[in-house]
């Protein structure tokens, strides 16, 4: 009789223990259940740093499209004819950088923004078009320097092992 008391001892901790465990693991799955829905909710988000916050300027005499040194201080364009026809078209879909990066004449301007036009929604620029162009092969044209002349001159010697 001993032997079968300890033996539903046993199974009465054992049914105690795994539901404890089952619990535990239900607790779990609802908290990173809950995380999944709102994670603000979460104490592991970082709290923003200052230093991650942008300032706004709130200056109202603050000229929004102020040109310094010839270059346009918002997107880094070049001063010149047709500056903001290019900012209200191109830096509507993507940052100015990406323009700037690239160098390409009048025909490689056009092919690009047909390319856009064709596979990414880009709208009928209309008159607008030449005037893009042109501002963009004027201040961002393949430039004349290329890769740097060959070396001359250049004693060269074999490696020896």
């Amino acid at each position: 009789m001993m032997q079968n008391n300890n033996f539903e001892h046993s199974v009465k901790q054992l049914r105690k223990l795994s539901v404890i465990i089952f619990v535990f693991f239900m607790s779990i799955a609802a908290v990173l259940l809950y995380i999944m829905v709102d994670p603000t909710l979460s104490a592991f988000t970082p709290k923003p740093d200052s230093t991650d916050l942008v300032v706004v300027n709130d200056d109202p005499n603050e000229n929004f499209d102020k040109i310094e040194d010839g270059i346009h201080v918002r997107t880094g364009f070049v001063e010149g004819e047709g500056l903001m026809t290019v900012v209200n078209n191109c830096t509507n879909c993507h940052s100015a950088k990406l323009v700037t990066q690239n160098r390409m004449n009048k025909e490689g301007w056009k092919a690009t923004i047909k390319w856009m036009q064709d596979t990414q929604n880009l709208w009928d620029l209309g008159k607008n078009e030449e005037i893009i162009v042109n501002y963009l092969a004027t201040h961002y044209a393949p430039e004349k320097k290329g890769r740097r002349q060959n070396l001359a001159n250049i004693e060269w010697y074999e490696l020896k092992e």
